[in-house]
């Protein structure tokens, strides 16, 4: 049951990371607010795990290299969506 508050918690984030994410990234981005919402959740899952993993997951005080983790990873994923759309030229 926790993996469900896992999921929620993530969509959460991703309605913060997502939009961050598309701000460091340059040019303009085409994609929906969904899919940036979903993006963001995807970054908010791989980099929170990335932290973990690197034992700076949790931390007294705000989670400032979580949350870079978090933005980067979400980055990478509309990166990705842009790739997918995108048709070759």
């Amino acid at each position: 049951m926790s993996w469900i508050w896992t999921i929620i918690g993530a969509l959460f984030a991703g309605l913060i990371i997502g939009p961050l994410a598309r701000l460091v990234m340059p040019g303009k981005q085409d994609i929906s607010l969904p899919a940036t919402i979903g993006a963001g959740a995807v970054g908010a899952l791989v980099g929170g795990g990335i932290a973990q993993l690197l034992g700076v997951g949790d931390t007294s005080g705000i989670d400032w290299i979580k949350l870079a983790l978090q933005v980067g990873a979400a980055a990478l994923a509309v990166f990705g969506l842009l790739a997918i759309r995108k048709p070759s030229a």
